[in-house]
């Protein structure tokens, strides 16, 4: 019996031994990938015909390739997909980034237009996609698909992918469009996944009205409470780093406790079944406002470049992962009995996607020029179209909440939830890559010379993508144009030529509900929390010219 024992636990020590040994090899391997990836996205650089999601994608399709053939058709993917990888580990730092490096002086001047093409525009696409699921697959039977998958169809296929456009797209000739784009990306996002939280804690068999405000209601609450938890994540961190002063000991505490923090805001986000996506960008605009100017100058370079560094890696992993992903043989094996249905499938879909983006970019537009006067604040129809095809690519985001609602740990085991699955990978492939390669010849056909918007629209250099200028000090003055700083000087009120500042209050009233923020932030939020006007008494610490014209 001791020698049974014995050599059963030699086999299970072996055993492990090969699956760590399997492990390390897949990790290498996968690793080696992202370093291809990173060398080729540089060498096209310049073309920028190719950008690195499309460089990823195309280096995991052809190591998926070269996997099926080594692997004798068993497998296409080095790792198997784990919506807890994704969720947990690979979209915070994305999220997070995207607030950090925003540039809040045009985000929040087009906050209303942003909200309403990312959560209304969203809101519209979701109904267009879900309907037009149930109206057509009936047709196709392809399966037991219950009314929870069709409007899951319309949350997954409702989240957008703006990589391609914002690679093209110049935020310093066009602020207003770049705002625009990047804004409802973002929103629109964090709107699917939400939606798609809410429609999965719901009994869907029954719908009535009751139902349907319960249903408005949890949407509206879940918006809500993960941004507030996201403004409050962010402002602790701020007071804390304030308060404590780590740059007099060591720098490393500076940068380890923002990012901890930010991802402390995702983890209990997650924990409360709020939208983690909105709570760690909102995370990270306060941040950028405040908490990044109460550090060090060598914690702000050292953060810049972290956090982009750590949401470049991320996306790249995404877009190679799906890339090998999508010659997995086992989902294909369900629809190469009938491949036919499958692309009539992806079809529909790619279909339904063009129809609920074009549904609400247009009229919203219109409705939004409509409460404009001046010219230079209205979206122009080929501006209108840019955003349009801006929105068309599904990518990362599209393929986790397929899988969460389609699969159990990346497998399946049905044949209508395989479709769904091979058809959206179908639909990430196309248009990230069809529609991205034909981004920038269509930017240029619409958009040949944009630079006079400039001029008349200055930017915000201000963010923390610039560590030797404040965040919003160019940004600020722009807004009120030239006579700010004389005005301020004098302790008088804002000198600005009657014509402009008639204009801007009729044509955009965001911009005096901008100006009554300024007052309350300079007055009750900056000396609480830090921010720009706030310099560290430490060895070390960066002393910035421009912070004695706030004291």
């Amino acid at each position: 019996m001791t020698v049974d024992v014995s050599s059963l636990s030699e086999r299970s020590v072996g055993m492990l031994m090969t699956s760590d040994h399997t492990s390390v090899v897949s990790m290498n391997l996968f690793v080696a990938l992202l370093c291809a990836c990173i060398l080729l996205g540089h060498l096209l650089e310049e073309s920028r015909w190719m950008n690195e999601s499309i460089t990823a994608l195309a280096i995991g399709l052809c190591t998926g390739v070269i996997i099926l053939l080594t692997t004798g058709g068993k497998s296409s993917h080095l790792l198997v997909f784990s919506e807890d990888l994704f969720f947990i580990y690979l979209l915070p730092p994305i999220i997070f980034n995207a607030g950090f490096q925003v540039k809040k002086k045009q985000f929040f001047r087009n906050f209303m237009t942003i909200m309403t093409f990312g959560a209304v525009g969203t809101l519209i696409s979701f109904a267009i996609i879900s309907l037009g699921a149930m109206h057509f697959f009936h047709k196709f039977n392809i399966g037991s698909l219950k009314i929870g998958d069709y409007l899951a169809l319309g949350a997954i296929f409702s989240a957008t992918d703006s990589v391609c456009t914002l690679q093209v797209l110049n935020q310093d000739e066009t602020p207003l469009l770049y705002s625009l784009v990047f804004g409802e990306g973002v929103v629109n996002d964090a709107t699917s996944v939400v939606l798609f939280n809410a429609i999965q804690s719901f009994d869907l068999s029954h719908i009535n009205t009751s139902t349907a405000l319960q249903f408005i209601g949890n949407f509206l609450y879940l918006f809500a409470a993960s941004t507030i938890l996201g403004v409050v994540a962010g402002l602790l961190s701020a007071y804390v780093i304030k308060k404590l002063y780590f740059g007099r000991h060591s720098t490393d505490r500076e940068v380890a406790l923002m990012i901890l923090m930010a991802y402390l805001s995702y983890i209990l986000s997650e924990l409360f079944y709020l939208s983690a996506i909105l709570t760690v960008f909102f995370c990270g605009i306060v941040m950028s406002h405040y908490t990044w100017h109460n550090v060090t100058e060598s914690s702000r370079v050292t953060t810049k470049h972290t956090f982009a560094t750590l949401s470049f890696v991320a996306e790249i992993f995404i877009f190679l992962y799906v890339g090998m992903d999508a010659l997995d043989i086992e989902k294909w094996r369900f629809v190469s009995d009938s491949p036919g249905k499958s692309i009539a499938v992806s079809s529909i879909l790619l279909a339904l996607v063009l129809v609920g983006r074009a549904a609400f970019v247009f009229p919203l537009s219109f409705l939004t020029n409509l409460t404009k006067k001046s010219p230079s604040d209205k979206i122009s129809l080929k501006q209108q179209v840019t955003i349009w095809w801006a929105g068309l690519m599904r990518g990362s985001v599209s393929m986790a909440l397929a899988y969460n609602q389609f699969t159990r740990s990346g497998h399946t085991d049905l044949r209508a939830n395989a479709i769904m699955i091979t058809s959206t990978i179908t639909v990430v492939l196309f248009s990230t890559v069809v529609f991205g390669l034909m981004t920038k010849p269509l930017v240029r056909i619409l958009l040949p010379s944009s630079k006079h918007i400039s001029s008349m629209m200055s930017s915000e250099p201000s963010s923390p993508k610039s560590i030797t200028v404040p965040l919003l000090s160019n940004g600020q003055d722009s807004e009120v144009s030239l006579g700010v700083q004389d005005s301020e000087a004098n302790h008088g009120p804002v000198n600005i030529p009657r014509p402009t500042s008639l204009r801007m209050l009729l044509s955009s009233p965001t911009h005096t509900v901008h100006h009554y923020w300024r007052k309350f932030d300079n007055a009750f939020m900056r000396p609480v929390f830090g921010g720009r006007g706030f310099v560290p008494y430490v060895p070390g610490s960066p002393v910035e010219q421009n912070d004695h014209q706030w004291h």
